[in-house]
């Protein structure tokens, strides 16, 4: 019982830090802004579920990780099982990431603006929102996606904005999507698939979107924004709509680049999954810059899914110890919970774990993982005797993984490590949000660099 109630005083003691349900950002003259990452966890978000414990949420986000629950990922050539495509309409086998959403952000759309929480993603690109075809605002039959547990509450309405308009087949936005036809009106119709078979279609669009600071200090508006205006759905995305942050052309962070000044790259500081009241911070260009000590930058390898911010991964040691040197390549990414490694990598890491720590083995929940111990009337603050785990990335950047970035209590008393292989079901590499929560992260599309630095993320988010 200690460890949950040190969990929930110190919940308690950040209730007060609770901003506003606005959006966050800043001046458009800095030539960045700042937005709120909600967790689909956290206070803020809708899909939270009250009742269930810290260590009941953190088990079901081990399960999304494991079992692929609903969202996938998508990019230009992408061959999902439900929608496939062939190597003609420019499809490339490749892996694919299958997994549940973790953050969400806000967006206003349109002039006057609609606000919509859409999921953020840093693994796909296209920017969507669920919209209605002839005004009316309701769902079905046409008029919004035809599968009512695929989409959110708000539905955009085209015909009340003035900023709206459609985009031609031929332009430059169209022919970056892997599906794209040409309709009657020679506007672009598209298809985006995701990687768990689940897919938005309509018709691809411009509209102006703007980020609106909770605090009133100003706002960013970016007109002229390609997004999907999405008719139908199949799948469950329980949300309004989705933002690409990935590393192809019609991402959120790539248009920002071309069409403002405001630089292709963007960065987040995750909160722990523990802090429940208060949101991580999402930010772009100037405010993306990572400048705390001990930064450290390693550069973009070639990915088989051009979304994907990919690096090289070349060793790892335990408590300043190399344990392993094995070359792979690793996905950064935000929206899986769990850390996936190569076994050359894992396994020997996890050798040297277990004999280093002298706490009790005990069987996992639901055999989800490997590695778990005894726990049981512990302080949370304790670090349990377990060592920190450095992670060596191309270019000489070394990341220092803190206990908390590598264990996680998924039921009282039980302490589980977050690491796990990859597998037939998820055979990629990625490192995942536990790994990254009180880190800095920069993603810059200019410089092709990913950057890490230890961070004070809950500090940060209450101040920004």
């Amino acid at each position: 019982m200690e460890a949950t109630t040190m969990l929930l005083l110190f919940a308690l003691l950040l209730a007060g830090q609770r901003r506003c349900t606005c959006t966050a950002s800043v001046a458009a003259g800095e030539g960045g802004f700042s937005v709120d990452f909600i967790h689909r966890d956290s206070a803020r978000s809708p899909f939270r579920h009250p009742a269930l414990s810290p260590h009941a949420r953190a088990l079901a986000a081990a399960r999304r990780s494991l079992q692929g629950e609903v969202l996938g990922r998508s990019y230009s050539g992408a061959s999902p099982a439900a929608v496939p495509v062939s190597a003609a309409d420019g499809g490339v086998e490749s892996k694919i990431i299958t997994r549940s959403f973790e953050y969400l952000m806000y967006v206003n759309v349109g002039t006057p603006p609609t606000q919509l929480l859409a999921i953020a993603d840093t693994g796909s690109d296209l920017v969507w929102v669920n919209c209605s075809s002839n005004g009316s605002g309701s769902g079905g039959g046409g008029d919004g996606p035809a599968d009512a547990d695929a989409g959110g509450n708000v539905v955009f309405q085209p015909s009340r904005s003035s900023t709206y308009s459609q985009v031609s087949c031929q332009s430059n936005a169209c022919q970056a999507l892997s599906q794209a036809s040409c309709d009657a009106d020679s506007e672009c119709q598209y298809q985006y698939p995701y990687g768990d078979g689940s897919r938005t279609i309509g018709v691809l669009s411009t509209e102006t979107f703007s980020f609106v600071d909770g605090g009133g200090k100003g706002q960013v508006r970016v007109p002229r924004v390609n997004f999907g205006c999405s008719t139908d759905s199949a799948g469950t995305f329980r949300s309004d709509g989705l933002v690409g942050l990935g590393a192809g052309p019609v991402s959120l962070v790539s248009q920002l680049g071309a069409a403002t000044h405001i630089a292709r790259r963007f960065s987040y500081c995750l909160i722990p999954s523990y802090d429940a009241n208060s949101s991580s911070t999402l930010n772009f260009g100037s405010r993306a810059v990572v400048s705390e000590p001990g930064a450290a930058s390693t550069p973009l390898v070639p990915s088989d899914v051009d979304s994907y911010y990919t690096v090289a991964l070349e060793s790892v040691a335990v408590g300043g110890q190399e344990v392993a040197t094995h070359d792979s390549r690793i996905i950064v990414d935000s929206g899986t919970t769990l850390t996936f490694l190569d076994p050359g990598l894992l396994e020997p890491l996890v050798t040297e774990l277990e004999r280093r720590i002298k706490l009790q083995r005990v069987q996992p929940p639901e055999q989800l993982l490997q590695l778990c111990y005894d726990v049981q009337g512990k302080s949370q603050t304790e670090d349990f005797g377990i060592p920190d785990v450095t992670l060596r990335f191309g270019g000489g950047a070394a990341v220092t993984l803190r206990p908390q970035n590598t264990f996680s209590l998924l039921q009282e008393g039980t302490l589980c490590l977050v690491l796990v292989p990859v597998s037939e079901s998820q055979p990629v590499s990625i490192l995942g949000n536990i790994a990254q929560q009180n880190f800095h992260v920069g993603y810059d599309l200019d410089a092709r660099t990913v950057t890490f630095a230890a961070a004070d993320c809950t500090r940060s988010s209450g101040s920004s």
